[in-house]
Parts: structure tokens; C-alpha cells; sequence
């Protein structure tokens, strides 16, 4: 049986492949996950510190049982995944005299998940299937990974959430879909084809620990192939929209900015998904004021209009058709979209989708549940062929523009893992050199940068304009010396050849030879595990 968890932004989805049915179903946890019956269980992605030494929290709807998101207390968490494998700029908040990493928040709320999950399915410490945001960099990925290893599952996996949502809507072979996964945090777009082909059997989907055989070996079966054909991502979500009408509030109406006030937000943001006019009051305890807060579904469009909000819709989707155009696909080409993500089912969304395709072509029952039940038919027999959504490159001094540059050795799009490596030559340039340093970096697409920050007690991003993003993977003490040179170098002439591959799990591996001295001096060694 398998267990598939997609964490979100706002809220985290636990599924579990149903052997009686051969369906998959929606978990609630006791406790932790919302009760309402308005949506399927959904665990709200929210944390409460109580002691930070120890690792004692309060996890998902407990949080809003004990009311403990209605204060401004710097214990509480909401939208921490978006700062996980991110550069917080400004302060990071310190409790019983720890700095609190997002990384840490992260971790402990799918700690308590699992153990609460292990409560009622045992059989989840024996396989996970874990969605990741298609924009991430590898540090989230590896952060997760480093997650799983605490947690002792014996098989965990990674795909990409609008991957497991196409999946997930369980349609036809031969289908091209495009995914638009809208949630609390990310914007991912992603142009899928489902197929069926002879393929060589190989272990399903990114696989960080498995066993020795493949579900295709055990069976014999051909799997089904699910090819990611075009990719594109951005930092925009529910939560930035949710801040968006706090702000529209507290300038016409001189609301304070308080967790509370963004709780209001949301919810007269999820009244005008379903109504034209929403209302809600509020009560401040403190000056014994309250307000009445209305807001209609014009306004509401005329905000996200005044936030460049489709205009950055239609960014996204102008980078996926280019990619699309490349290999010989038109917006006729695409079957089916899919709209997932809460944030999907605002009408001014569906309406800009239908703007673009044919109503027949949408589909959005599933907002909720696409993502973690397509995640389970990996491990009923559907194999992915995924390309590199982000290059890797080498930093080197630009004397034109007097600054740091990068150059690309590994390009966006490349399939993995690599059969032929990328080759570099090096030579020292000061005479006796020691060692040789490179910073190598995951090189982004052009797109739309946000920057992460603290805006009061509310973490929120920053549109920053078009740009390349680089995450280096080794500029830290320690990390950056690739070869130490026995005998000390010289200049002119190459004194290491360095090999660059991306292995199966999308890791950037390198082997260092040194040519003067005939030895290999660092043997196919992961970078993002350089210390």
C-alpha cells in the first residue's frame, strides 16, 4: 500500500491507495485535519511553537481549535514551506533562545504528520511519495530528503505536483494536458503527455531510497509514461492575495494588519468563489472597535488587477507555449487543463484560462485531491520521463560588467540522468597555487524574481522584475576548493579536467582529475553534499 503526502502552502493533503477499492482515498488524521465538510480533510499547514529546545508544537486545524492563529505571536507559522530552500532577507524569528530556521517549522510539522499518520497506518513507514513545486531548487528537494531520513520510511519518492496532478485526473492515454497548479504559495504551469510506450524498466519516478526491483520488473507490464514536455513557476499564491485585500482594507478602512485581519481576508476571498458579495465583521477585543468588512466580486477582480496579478498569469503561460512551440506543439495540441490548487477555483482565474482555451477543455473538480491521488499510481506502474527544469553553471568573474557572471555547462531541458558528461578544463592562475576553487550554481529560467521577506509578522514576496535566479549549490567556507594541487600550480597550461553529470535522482555529480599529477581526486561526488 502506498501513502502519498502533498504539502502545501496553506494546506497538506495525506492519500493512501485503497487495495479493496484499487482507488485512492483521502485520509483525515484525528486532530489535525479540518473538519468542516466543506472541502475533503485537508490538513491546514499551520504550526505553533511551544518549546523550541525540545521540538514541541501544535500542528494543522489544532492550531485554529485553540485559536492560536488569531494573535500576533511570533510562535505561530503559516506559509513557512514558500521560505523553505529560500533567502529570508531581514530577521529570522528566535524563541526560548534559538534562531528559528523555516527549514526547522517545515520539518517539525511533517514530523508530527507522519507519526500521527503511522497512528492509523502503520504500513506508512514502509513507502512515501512526497509532490514538490516544479519551480524548486534543489535545496528544497534535498531538504526533504534530509526530512525523510529523520522520519524512517524505508521507500521515498518525489514528482512534481503538476505531474501528479495530471495523473490525477485519471484521463486517456495519448492526452497532452496542460496543468495549472494555483495554491497557497506557487504558481506552476506544466504541459504533460500521458502515453503508452515500450520503455526499458527502471525505478519509477525520483527515487531516493527503493528496493531492487521496479514495479515494471515485478509485473512485466509496459507502464504508463508520463513526459513533462514544457515547465513554468512562480512565487504567487493565495497568501500573496490574502495580503493583498488585508492591505486594501487597512487603507480604506484603516484595518489593522493582524493574523486575524488575514484570516478575514481569506475567508471573504473564499466567500467570492462562491457568491458575488461577501461580508465578515470584525471585532477589536482590545479598543472594543469593530468593522464590517464587505467586498464585492468587482473589487475583488480590480485588486488583483491593480497587483499585476494576470499579468504575471500570462508570463507564466507565455514561457510554457514557447516551450511547447519548440517541439512542434501549438495551444490546439493541448487536450485537456487542469486547474488544481484553491487558488484555481477563483472565477476571474477560470475565467482567464477560458480566455485562453476552450471551456470544453477545463476540468476542475479536483482542486484538492488531484495532486496527492495521482502521486499513488506511481507505484501503479506509471513511469516519468522528466527533463532539468534548471541549468547548472560555473560563477567566473565578467571583466566587461566588473561583476560576478555565471556560465552554463549543463542546460535547462536536459534529460537525466546523463549518458555523456559535460567536460572543463582548468588551469591555476597564480603561481604555487594550492588549490583550485569553483563555485558552481542551479541556474534558473528567466523569469518573473520574488524576494522573501518579513513584512511585520507576515512573510510575504517581493516582485522584482525579469531576471536569471542562481541558487549556488558550494559558496560557503569549505565547500568551494574542488581540487588541492600536489605539486602547487602554475599558470599556462590546464592542470584539472572536470566532469559534470546529472545522475537519476537530479543530482549534479563531478569528477575531478588532475592532469599533471595522474590522479582522480574527487570520484563522482554529489555538489550539493560538499562540505
Amino acid at each position: 500500500m502506498g501513502i502519498a503526502i502533498d504539502f502545501g502552502t496553506s494546506n497538506t493533503v495525506v492519500a493512501r491507495w485503497n487495495r479493496a477499492t484499487q482507488q485512492p482515498e483521502t485520509l483525515s488524521l484525528p486532530g489535525i485535519s479540518d473538519r468542516s465538510g466543506q472541502n475533503p480533510p485537508l490538513i491546514p499547514s499551520l504550526l505553533y511553537v511551544q518549546e523550541a529546545r525540545q521540538g514541541t508544537v501544535v500542528v494543522g486545524q489544532t492550531v485554529r481549535d485553540r485559536a492560536l492563529d488569531l494573535s500576533t505571536d511570533p510562535r505561530f507559522f503559516r506559509n513557512f514551506k514558500r521560505g523553505i530552500g529560500s533567502s529570508v532577507q531581514g530577521f529570522l524569528p528566535e524563541l526560548d533562545g534559538c534562531t528559528i530556521r523555516f527549514e526547522q517549522v517545515g520539518q517539525w510539522f511533517l514530523t508530527q504528520l507522519v507519526q500521527q499518520l503511522k497512528t492509523i497506518e502503520p504500513e506508512a513507514g514502509q513507502s512515501i511519495v512526497f509532490t514538490v513545486p516544479v519551480d524548486s531548487f534543489e535545496a528544497y528537494r534535498l531538504w526533504l530528503g534530509h526530512v525523510c531520513e529523520s522520519l524512517q520510511v524505508e521507500q521515498v519518492r518525489m514528482l512534481d505536483e503538476p505531474t501528479a496532478a495530471a495523473l490525477g485526473y485519471g484521463l486517456a492515454d495519448q492526452e497532452t494536458l496542460l496543468v495549472i497548479d494555483f495554491g497557497g504559495g506557487t504558481l506552476d504551469l506544466s504541459l504533460v503527455r500521458l502515453d503508452r510506450a515500450q520503455v526499458q524498466p527502471k525505478p519509477l519516478g525520483f527515487i531516493l531510497k527503493w528496493g531492487q526491483k521496479s514495479f515494471a520488473e515485478q509485473s512485466g507490464q509496459t507502464p504508463k509514461t508520463a513526459r513533462v514536455l514544457a515547465k513554468a513557476g512562480q512565487n504567487l499564491g493565495g497568501s500573496d492575495i490574502d495580503n493583498w485585500l488585508v492591505d486594501y482594507f487597512a487603507e480604506a478602512q484603516g484595518l489593522a494588519v493582524t493574523p486575524l485581519t488575514t484570516r478575514l481576508a481569506e475567508r471573504l476571498k473564499i466567500q467570492l468563489s462562491l457568491q458575488t458579495q461577501a461580508q465578515e465583521v470584525y471585532f477589536d477585543d482590545e479598543t472594543f472597535e469593530s468593522y464590517e468588512l464587505q467586498l464585492s466580486r468587482t473589487q475583488f477582480e480590480d485588486i488583483l488587477k491593480q497587483n499585476q496579478f494576470f499579468e504575471r498569469l500570462d508570463d507564466c503561460l507565455l514561457q510554457v507555449l514557447q516551450q511547447a512551440r519548440r517541439q512542434g506543439l501549438e495551444t490546439t495540441d493541448i487536450d485537456a487543463v487542469l486547474l488544481v490548487g484553491g487558488t484555481a477555483q477563483i472565477p476571474a482565474v477560470q475565467s482567464w484560462v477560458q480566455q485562453h482555451f476552450e471551456a470544453s477543455k477545463v476540468r476542475c473538480e479536483k482542486p484538492f485531491e488531484a495532486i496527492a491521488h495521482g502521486a499513488l499510481q506511481l507505484s501503479q506502474g506509471i513511469e516519468l520521463k522528466d527533463f532539468l527544469y534548471h541549468g547548472y553553471g560555473i560563477r567566473y568573474w565578467d571583466r566587461r560588467q566588473n561583476c560576478h557572471n555565471w556560465h552554463p555547462l549543463i542546460k535547462a531541458g536536459q534529460a537525466y540522468p546523463m549518458s555523456d558528461p559535460v567536460e572543463l578544463r582548468l588551469g591555476a592562475s597564480l603561481d604555487n597555487q594550492p588549490s583550485i576553487e569553483l563555485v558552481i550554481g542551479e541556474l534558473g529560467v528567466e523569469a518573473n524574481q520574488t524576494e522573501v521577506y518579513f513584512d511585520g509578522d507576515r512573510l510575504v514576496t517581493r516582485h522584482l522584475g525579469s531576471s536569471h535566479q542562481v541558487q549556488p549549490l558550494n559558496d560557503r567556507d569549505g565547500a568551494r576548493k574542488i581540487a588541492k594541487l600536489e605539486p602547487p600550480g602554475h599558470p599556462g597550461s590546464d592542470r584539472v579536467k572536470v566532469l559534470f553529470r546529472v545522475d537519476e535522482q537530479r543530482f549534479l555529480r563531478i569528477t575531478v582529475e588532475d592532469l599533471l599529477a595522474l590522479q582522480t581526486l574527487i570520484d563522482d561526488q554529489p555538489v550539493v553534499q560538499l562540505s
